[in-house]
């Protein structure tokens, strides 16, 4: 019981951790107008560079699965806090209700950005046939309705929540099964988080999911409301993995724990899988097999030793209470919400300019970080909006970041 109260409270590094995993998603989608090839996205700049390919690849093999083991961390302290009853509750009107409102709200303003970079590429953009189109989209509802956007990691989160509870549900339906589960659970923990070859023996599993994506790396399933089996089961086994790992402080200290090893399997890991990389289009290549059972490996140890990193440098850095951090913290889901059209804007109007890709990049996520920090604390924060982002109104920036100052 003890062990359960202590888990229940909030730590300071893992909601930064959680911040920096969808800040870093703001930057990854602005970085994809500077990919050295077109690859479907709204536009195209004319500053292009191959170091925005490896970015892209690094930067998307953990980001996600980061944020579904904070997820999972924080849901297991939550259900067992509050009851399956308030939790469902909690969980419905902090993930269910905002995927389908900013999904209304977003998807024109989507879609018109995507007419405009078309355009913008042919020379002819205009911003009000854009916005026209953006809207008509609507009418063809239902037909592609909640799929499209970059919401769909709030559907996969909605679906692994309730597979995890059923399965704790048929667990835990016979005591003896549930104390075996339990115990075998707890063994397995132990040695995930604290064995140095545990990183290695997870990306197993994990590169056999990755081996029926659609292309080499993780697959982003906003395609249909069928739910993509093997992306669900690599960010569902993040979220079973933090859930498990709540179950005793001790099994999230060690996993988090910063060492050599650690530190050598992830650069290796990088390494393999950047270098890989470049043969996913060769695929006459008389060895295109093995290199994608490879890359397929690197990529999933990439993805595991680089959330473990991320996590444990955090900890080290981050583990005390700021308010600022706290503030970025509570901000960072509107953020991600609201970030992608502001940033497709912005990189149709950057497209032309004479700049380095370097300039762009940082101007359009730093540009979209400060409008929508800047919506947040005009019209979230403190509304009805944050009470349902953040489980409760929050005081203003003044308030909740300036010290308070007592009177002599």
């Amino acid at each position: 019981m003890n062990m359960l109260i202590h888990n229940s409270g909030r730590l300071d590094y893992l909601d930064a951790a959680r911040a920096f995993a969808l800040i870093l998603g703001v930057v990854f989608h602005a970085s994809l107008s500077f990919m050295p090839m077109y690859i479907g996205w709204a536009v195209m700049d004319v500053s292009t560079s191959s170091l925005v390919s490896f970015f892209v690849l690094v930067s998307h093999s953990f980001r996600m699965p980061l944020f579904f083991l904070i997820a999972g961390y924080f849901s297991h302290a939550v259900f067992y806090r509050d009851g399956a009853g308030r939790f469902l509750h909690s969980r419905f009107i902090r993930i269910v209700v905002p995927f389908i409102v900013a999904w209304f709200v977003l998807r024109p303003l989507l879609v018109s950005g995507w007419i405009m970079g078309a355009e913008s590429m042919r020379g002819e953009a205009n911003v009000a046939n854009a916005l026209l189109g953006g809207f008509a989209s609507l009418a063809s509802l239902p037909t592609g309705i909640f799929t499209g956007t970059h919401l769909w990691f709030l559907y996969a989160l909605i679906w692994i929540t309730l597979c995890v509870l059923l399965l704790r549900f048929i667990v835990s339906w016979h005591k003896g099964i549930y104390t075996r589960v339990a115990a075998v659970c707890a063994t397995g923990m132990r040695w995930a988080s604290q064995s140095q070859m545990a990183l290695c023996v997870l990306a197993i599993p994990t590169s056999g999911c990755l081996w029926f994506m659609s292309h080499w790396g993780m697959e982003t399933p906003d395609k249909t409301l069928v739910p993509h089996v093997p992306t669900f089961c690599i960010y569902g086994g993040f979220y079973l993995f933090g859930w498990l790992l709540n179950k005793d402080r001790s099994l999230l200290d060690s996993f988090t724990t910063l060492t050599v090893t650690k530190w050598l399997l992830c650069v290796a890991a990088v390494g393999v899988a950047c270098f890989l990389s470049k043969f996913e289009a060769q695929k006459a290549h008389s060895q295109y097999v093995l290199f994608k059972v490879g890359f397929g490996l690197a990529y999933a140890l990439m993805m595991w030793s680089l959330v473990s990193i991320t996590l444990g440098v955090f900890q080290r850095f981050f583990n005390k209470t700021s308010a600022y951090v706290r503030y970025l913290a509570d901000a960072s889901y509107w953020l991600y919400l609201i970030h992608l059209p502001i940033v497709i804007w912005l990189q149709i109007a950057f497209a032309e300019l004479p700049l380095h890709w370097v300039v762009k990049l940082g101007a359009i996520s730093g540009i979209t970080v400060a409008i929508s920090l800047l919506l947040y604390e005009l019209f979230v924060r403190s509304t009805f909006i944050g009470a349902v982002l953040n489980g409760k109104r929050k005081p203003r920036a003044w308030s909740a970041i300036m010290p308070v100052q007592h009177p002599r």
